[in-house]
């Protein structure tokens, strides 16, 4: 594999295995050449550009989006992207749905929680191995998201994919992959989050495996930092711990498929190389990736347990102020200090739509049955929270300062109702008893105060 990039930024030893190279920043205007003059100063499309590359422009927005939306990278590469698109001809992803899919015989109003689905026996790559869980809203109109679980043990070698559905928040559970993009590397494993743009090609490589993990699929907005009001200028995530790849390119003449998500469909094509030939680029329109260690949470200090939203890492906003498209929410280990408090997340019933998944270790609001690689979907306007074990718990502790260990799961929210799927109704192990974790609360009412 001819991969040529500045050693600058990437490692290759001996036996040619690659440490990839990052640059900091969240929006940031990049630039990166792999090639030393690769990548044009002064002007974006030259008369004629070094090593005999061309220039193209990615847009990840209109044209005339405000300047401050606005997205797009110059690119400089062996081929234009034209010359790896050829006669497309239409494939079945049976297992990866898109919005709108609504199945008349499939109820998708209830509270729902799912055991991890297993790891396959048969060879399963990033897209054969893509399972959807729930959607939401209409990739035609570009608004909405569908969840799904990955499973991966498999390569895709020679393959290529991108969509021009959606942009891809790719959280892992277990195994660690690596993402080969037209921008350059990423690699990705439990802890870490990454974010695949709309219209990257790019090939999915496993690592360590089997992989399994969640994937938030965005036709919207693109995700953004959600904006800090009084919180002010720190904590959250900070733009400086999210990482874009350094360029790194292939020159490989091998005959290659290259896939296209477009309109909830998938459309394959066969090209005579590598389309990840991207020598230099510079721009802001690119894939990042994110430790979630990195996360700072901030939250009450006196009393009263904060809305979840304080814990928000990216926000894809709709066109209605204050309410996304999709926020993904991070509860990561933190300090419990707040005085004459229920502390963990109390009742509700939500106008918005919540799909969760742990990572690792134990959610505080359902200490039982809530296992990683495991999934759980309130819907809009269903009432849930903490099972008797937890409320019962909380009610009677001794409200000591407290360290929450041990855990690390995330919410999918979004403004619409999340619609299950036929594997995440039939296939997928779902328990059957869930709605049974309230089945135990008491009544504690008996006309005194004190409620006993």
């Amino acid at each position: 594999m001819n991969i040529q990039t500045k050693r600058k930024y990437i490692q290759q030893d001996q036996a040619g295995a690659i440490t990839p190279g990052y640059m900091p920043g969240f929006g940031n205007d990049f630039e990166t050449e792999a090639l030393p003059g690769a990548l044009p100063q002064g002007m974006n499309s030259p008369q004629k550009c070094a090593y005999g590359l061309y220039a193209e422009q990615l847009s990840g927005t209109a044209f005339t989006a405000p300047s401050h939306q606005n997205e797009r990278t110059w690119c400089y590469r062996i081929r234009p992207s034209v010359k790896h698109s050829a006669r497309y001809r239409k494939i079945e992803l049976p297992y990866w749905k898109t919005a709108p899919h609504v199945s008349d015989d499939i109820i998708s109003l209830g509270q729902y929680r799912w055991n991890p689905v297993p790891h396959a026996d048969a060879p399963l790559t990033w897209l054969t191995g893509m399972r959807t869980m729930t959607t939401a809203g209409d990739v035609n109109t570009q608004v909405g998201m569908a969840s799904h679980i990955y499973l991966v043990n498999q390569s895709m070698e020679d393959d290529y994919f991108y969509s021009a559905d959606s942009e891809l928040l790719v959280v892992p559970q277990a195994g660690r992959l690596r993402f080969w993009t037209e921008l350059g590397i990423i690699d990705l494993q439990p802890q870490e989050i990454a974010v695949i743009p709309r219209g990257l090609v790019y090939r999915v490589e496993v690592v360590e495996g089997p992989a399994r993990g969640f994937v938030c699929e965005n036709y919207g907005q693109k995700f953004e930092l959600p904006g800090r009001g009084p919180i002010g200028a720190n904590c959250l995530a900070n733009p400086r711990d999210f990482k874009a790849p350094v360029a790194a390119f292939e020159d490989r003449e091998v005959p290659s498929t290259l896939t296209i998500k477009w309109c909830g469909q998938f459309h394959v094509t066969e090209i005579a190389q590598s389309p990840l030939d991207v020598v230099a680029w510079h721009g802001n329109y690119a894939p990042v990736k994110y430790d979630l260690t990195a996360y700072c949470p901030v939250g009450a200090i006196l009393f009263d347990h904060p809305d979840p939203s304080i814990f928000t890492v990216l926000t894809a906003p709709s066109g209605q102020p204050g309410t996304a498209n999709i926020d993904f929410v991070l509860f990561r280990e933190r300090w419990m200090v707040a005085e004459n408090t229920f502390r963990p997340p109390w009742y509700h019933k939500n106008v918005m739509s919540e799909l969760m998944g742990n990572i690792y270790g134990i959610y505080d609001a359902k200490p039982e049955g809530f296992v990683p690689g495991g999934m759980s979907l309130h819907n809009m306007m269903l009432p849930h929270g903490p099972d008797k074990q937890a409320f019962e718990g909380a009610s009677n502790a001794g409200l000591k300062a407290e360290k929450l260990d041990n855990t690390m799961s995330f919410m999918f929210e979004t403004r619409f109702p999340q619609h299950l799927t036929e594997f995440a109704a039939k296939e997928a192990p779902l328990q059957d008893n869930y709605i049974d974790c309230w089945a135990d609360l008491v009544k504690h009412y008996d006309g005194s105060p004190d409620g006993k």
